[in-house]
């Protein structure tokens, strides 16, 4: 019979990052793999590099040269939704069940303790799927706490707002988010933007923020509305939040308790 394998499938999330650090000493063979749709952040990209500095393993890439535009002409220019997660099929679950084959295998998920859901479970017959966090009683400081005690920290795309992985035009993003990467980068967010602009040959209007467009969006006024909510609901949040245990706040992070940051694809934001 083939050997065990033992995989940990990475985000480029804190919490993925964080299950690596954890089972590095704990499962000596584990295969660290990383899906790449070619349309990540750049930080994604330097902080999966520092991790795997730390974990002394690589962390392979999976991705095929079928990239996200190649699928995209696959599905005649159809851009992927909560709808459609076509991205999710064939840039993340398609590459995984290709690297793992026929093997027996352990899938290692980073759901927290302090979460209620199920990750992705291949319908494979040799894939067994585990969460080491959920059997440990991991919750979300203790997931900090690994990160900052192993020299790695949070990722720094949170640094300027963001909350999840992935794609940078995730059609999972809040309204400030975009509005965040506009000013972070604005290339990426033009990219996003014709993207957009494209659909309309291929037969549809599509918006990434379902009815607004990254044109409107950007609007000086609209942007400072946006800003202007989140501000708002922040601040509500402070009001009714109890004390950060320490770890959270040397960790340094935003007073939003990520309630969007879990929805969608688990496989690309965990």
């Amino acid at each position: 019979m083939s050997t065990i394998r033992h995989i940990l499938s990475l985000s480029g999330g804190k919490d993925s990052a964080a299950l690596a650090i954890y089972m590095r000493d704990r499962v000596h063979e584990m295969e660290y793999i990383f899906h790449d749709t070619d349309k990540e952040l750049p930080e994604t990209l330097d902080y999966l590099a520092r991790l795997e500095a730390i974990l002394g393993k690589p962390i392979v890439k999976t991705s095929t040269v079928d990239s996200f535009d190649h699928w995209l002409t696959v599905y005649g220019g159809m851009l992927p939704s909560n709808h459609r997660r076509w991205c999710t099929k064939m840039l993340k679950l398609k590459p995984f069940e290709t690297f793992v084959g026929s093997d027996p295998v352990v899938n290692y998920v980073a759901l927290r303790a302090d979460e209620d859901r199920t990750g992705y479970i291949s319908a494979k017959e040799n894939v067994e799927t585990v969460y080491p966090f959920q059997d440990d009683g991991i919750v979300r400081a203790d997931v900090i706490r690994i990160l900052e005690e192993s020299g790695l920290g949070l990722p720094p795309y949170m640094a300027w707002g963001r909350t999840r992985s992935g794609c940078f035009f995730c059609f999972y993003q809040q309204k400030i988010e975009w509005v965040r990467l506009k000013e972070v980068h604005p290339d990426l967010f033009e990219e996003a933007k014709r993207y957009e602009e494209q659909s309309v040959l291929h037969g549809e209007e599509f918006f990434w923020n379902a009815r607004e467009s990254l044109a409107e969006l950007e609007q000086p006024e609209r942007v400072n509305q946006i800003k202007a909510n989140w501000e708002a609901a922040q601040a509500r949040k402070r009001a009714q939040r109890k004390n950060l245990p320490l770890v959270e706040t040397l960790g340094g992070l935003v007073v939003d308790d990520e309630p969007h940051e879990r929805d969608g694809c688990l496989i690309c934001s965990i």
